[in-house]
């Protein structure tokens, strides 16, 4: 049975860092639920290529009806944690051993949770060292897999590995 994904998104995500793993997610079956701000909002990447519709707004959800979190990278993280209400959202998934997808700037999100320490994981190459002083063990590798629940990736190339290890624990 296909499982319940919240992807949280605001203005200036990376594109294809959102579309390609939601695409992936979907045709294995999975629902994508796009968490923002405000629903009904639509949010565009930095590269003007993906326009989408925020379904949810972060007020309306509860994390416990979600099987999984997937932060698509781009400026959106960066955004996004300046809201505790995406803090707190995010902090459940890390703290309720769920799967949680990040990619590039993903991390930051777990960063302000507070959710990385003794971990293992990476990001994009500017993000890597806060990374390390959040507490997490940074390796500079295309995708990481830690505790058999995160999985981070560094940047676009990095996808297809990232899809497929997110696939793989979903």
């Amino acid at each position: 049975m296909g499982k319940k994904i919240a992807c949280v998104l605001t203005d200036m995500f990376e594109d294809v860092e959102y579309t390609a793993p939601a695409k992936a997610f979907k045709e294995d079956g999975h629902e994508v639920v796009v968490i923002g701000k405000e629903t009904g909002k639509q949010v565009t990447g930095k590269n003007k290529e993906a326009t989408v519709t925020i379904e949810k707004g972060i007020a309306d959800v509860n994390p416990s009806d979600f099987d999984a979190l997937f932060i698509p990278g781009g400026f959106s993280p960066d955004q996004l944690r300046g809201d505790d209400r995406f803090v707190s959202f995010t902090k459940h998934f890390m703290d309720e051993k769920k799967p949680v997808f990040a990619i590039c700037h993903g991390p930051q999100l777990l960063i302000t949770a507070k959710t990385l320490e003794g971990r293992k994981a990476t990001g994009y190459k500017s993000i890597q060292v806060d990374m390390e002083y959040a507490g997490a063990k940074v390796v500079d590798e295309e995708v990481v897999v830690c505790q058999n629940q995160l999985v981070t990736s560094r940047q676009p190339d990095d996808i297809p590995a990232f899809n497929r290890e997110a696939l793989n624990l979903l």
